[in-house]
C-alpha cells in the first residue's frame, strides 16, 4: 500500500438492493476492495441495501461472474465499519438487536461527517 493510499479512507454508501443487483455488488466489490488494500472503509447500507445488514439478507444477492455479496459484506465487516442508515432501519421495522454483529446504526450527520474528513473519498451506488 503506498503511503497517498494510506492516509486516505472510502466512504461508500450502497442505495439499492436485489432489484439492482449490480449496482449492489458494485458498491460492495469496491468496499471489499479497498478493505483488502488496507484503506479505511466506512460502508452505508441505505434504502434498499439496508435488507443486507440482517444475517442472510445478503446472501440472496446472486449475480452471475461475481463475488457472493455475503462473502463480500463479511470482508469489509472484518476490517471497516457497517452503517445501517437510521431513517432507512425505521422505515423498515429494523432494531439495533436485528443487525448482524459489528452493524451500527447512525445518521446522515455521520455520513456527512464520515464524507467530509480529510482524504476521505465519498461514492455512492
Amino acid at each position: 500500500m503506498t503511503e497517498t493510499t494510506s492516509q486516505r479512507s472510502l466512504v461508500v454508501k450502497s442505495t439499492a438492493g436485489t432489484e439492482r443487483a449490480e449496482a449492489t455488488n458494485q458498491a460492495l466489490t469496491v468496499a471489499a476492495a479497498a478493505v483488502a488494500a488496507g484503506v479505511e472503509v466506512s460502508l452505508w447500507l441505505t434504502g434498499e441495501s439496508a435488507w443486507f445488514a440482517l444475517p442472510g439478507r445478503a446472501d440472496e444477492l446472486e449475480l452471475e461472474h461475481a463475488a457472493p455479496a455475503g462473502d463480500l459484506l463479511a470482508g469489509v465487516l472484518a476490517a471497516g465499519t457497517v452503517t445501517l442508515c437510521t431513517q432507512c432501519a425505521a422505515r423498515r421495522g429494523i432494531g439495533p438487536d436485528d443487525v448482524l454483529d459489528g452493524v451500527r446504526i447512525a445518521g446522515a450527520p455521520v455520513f456527512v461527517e464520515e464524507s467530509l474528513r480529510p482524504g476521505a473519498q465519498a461514492l455512492v451506488y
